[in-house]
């Protein structure tokens, strides 16, 4: 996702000497081609991700189009008070990119984990969320953050993710979701680097005979609404699955608008992380099975809601 995001900035900067990226002293491996070829739209703020932020905020109410760029927590995280300020506060055309959401740097440990970020974002006034499912909704998504007036923030896996999208040519627009699968028995609501792992999910529910919805809901704040409420009202049964805290993410979300519905008689699970920091060490993969965030365990705490539904599928 992050080469998918470089890559389409890189060639709108070209074409507009408004955008910048301002990089808290690392991703030099990402970077470069844009460094060099674009030295006037590039700044390194060091290891001081607060003076980023207030930086960016600066260049952009001097007319910039800013992003600020690196690893998830850090971003976020260390300078929320001037995300908050100086950011939303001013509808700053600031565009805050962390890069290794969730548990990508799982090795590294809870300080690298980026697990309760969406939860944050999405409670900041004037603040798009966007967590793009795949490097081709990356790119997407990039194009649509840039071209938005206001802050965002866009939350991108570390790399290698796997290719849901066949092909550019998705209607991809904030704030609303991308039906993946159709399906009538039940709906997966995934939002992130985990759409891969959702995919394969519904692919095997399939061969149980389960037709399982599935929707990429890219941006998380604002929430497609009529996305969700249609799922509730044509499948009945609703999860969603994130490799975020389930307190204040998407799950989160999704539970509100349905119950703001008025959609009672609905069954529905959140698949995350559950409060707390992780005790483990290992990489990403590791992390996921660990935590029932793979398929097989996304399969498993699936089987279990419906079997307390009457429905167990394995």
């Amino acid at each position: 996702m992050r080469t998918a995001f470089i890559n389409t900035l890189f060639e709108l900067a070209r074409g507009d000497t408004r955008i910048t990226l301002v990089v808290g002293d690392l991703g030099f491996g990402v970077v470069t081609r844009f460094m060099e070829r674009l030295p006037l739209q590039f700044v390194n703020a060091g290891v001081a991700e607060q003076n980023m932020t207030s930086m960016a905020a600066g260049m952009a109410l001097s007319g910039k189009i800013v992003l600020t760029y690196s690893i998830a927590n850090f971003p976020v995280m260390r300078c929320l008070e001037q995300i908050r300020n100086d950011v939303c506060y001013h509808r700053a055309n600031v565009k805050i990119v962390a890069v290794g959401g969730g548990l990508s740097y799982g090795a590294l440990g809870p300080s690298h984990h980026a697990t309760e970020d969406i939860a944050v974002m999405r409670a900041l006034p004037n603040m798009i969320v966007v967590a793009p499912g795949d490097p081709i909704e990356a790119a997407l998504a990039t194009r649509a953050i840039v071209t938005h007036q206001g802050p965002c923030y866009l939350r991108l896996g570390r790399d290698q993710e796997p290719v849901v999208h066949p092909s550019l040519d998705v209607d991809f627009r904030l704030g609303k979701a991308i039906a993946v699968r159709e399906g009538s028995d039940l709906t997966l609501i995934a939002t992130g680097a985990l759409l891969p792992t959702v995919v394969a999910v519904s692919d095997r529910l399939g061969e149980h005979g389960i037709s399982a919805r599935v929707l990429s809901m890219h941006t998380v704040k604002p929430l497609d609404t009529d996305a969700v409420v249609k799922a509730g009202h044509e499948t009945g049964t609703i999860f969603t699955v994130e490799e975020h805290s389930i307190v204040g993410g998407l799950g989160s979300a999704v539970a509100e608008v349905l119950l703001e519905a008025g959609i009672g008689q609905i069954n529905f699970r959140r698949i995350g992380l559950r409060d707390g920091f992780s005790s483990q060490v290992g990489d990403q993969d590791y992390l996921r099975a660990h935590y029932d965030l793979d398929a097989d365990g996304i399969l498993r705490t699936i089987d279990s809601a419906l079997a307390r539904a009457n429905a167990s599928i394995l």
